[in-house]
């Protein structure tokens, strides 16, 4: 089982690799040309979910919670992720407006966060019999940044899940190594260097901290 203490660890690491921040900057926008055949896209909030994504997701719950720029949101709705708002200054200034000034953006943030990256994570991990907090943060890591355990990568390492007989620790180790060659590799050269992330796990992995009991250096933040 993974603690409530665990899990905002878990969290917070990854809210460092996504805005510099272990507690997330649920107004930061960035633009990325990592859309649809290399298209630019805003990605946005805390974990950086992308308008070619869960943005729509996001917004849709902000609007459900009456959040107060709630209005201004719905003639949005029908557009995101089928029209390029990347360069709509409208639309950026209220991303950062509702997250500034309004707590029920953060929540919409935090609920989105929890149903469509969490939870999924959370339920390959137990499905697959993991135990360990360093697996599951490589597992929520990879659900955040990839959408998933990609089964492409699945394949390129030979090692198996507990579930399927194997070793928790060095399926683990493998998945991170497959994982930050794929990323080294890349067509888009915009994800050569997110390796930090995949660094980091194979960092702690040689601190033996498996249990995420020592402090983490995530992209140059200290997260105890």
């Amino acid at each position: 089982m993974i603690s409530p203490d665990i899990k905002k660890k878990i969290i917070s690491i990854v809210n460092v690799f996504e805005t510099g921040s272990a507690e997330g900057r649920y107004d930061l926008i960035a633009i990325f040309p990592d859309g649809r055949n290399g298209s630019r896209q805003i990605t946005y909030g805390r974990s950086q979910t992308t308008e070619q994504g869960n943005l729509g997701n996001l917004v849709e719950r902000y609007v459900a919670l009456n959040g107060v720029y709630a209005a201004a949101f719905k003639p949005y709705l029908p557009k995101i992720g089928k029209t390029a708002l990347v360069d709509n200054k409208e639309f950026k200034d209220l991303l950062r407006n509702s997250a500034k000034e309004d707590v029920l953006m953060r929540q919409a943030q935090d609920e989105t966060f929890e149903v469509l990256y969490y939870q999924p994570a959370v339920h390959f991990f137990e499905a697959e019999k993991f135990t360990l907090p360093l697996s599951m943060l490589v597992i929520y890591d990879s659900y955040i940044h990839s959408g998933s355990i990609p089964v492409f990568l699945r394949t390129r390492f030979s090692e198996k899940t507990p579930l399927r007989g194997g070793d928790e620790k060095a399926w683990t180790k493998a998945y991170a190594k497959a994982r930050q060659n794929w990323l080294a590799t890349h067509k888009r050269k915009v994800l050569h260097p997110t390796v930090y992330r995949t660094e980091c796990f194979l960092n702690e992995m040689e601190k033996d901290n498996w249990n995420l009991e020592k402090t983490v250096l995530a992209h140059g933040v200290k997260v105890p």
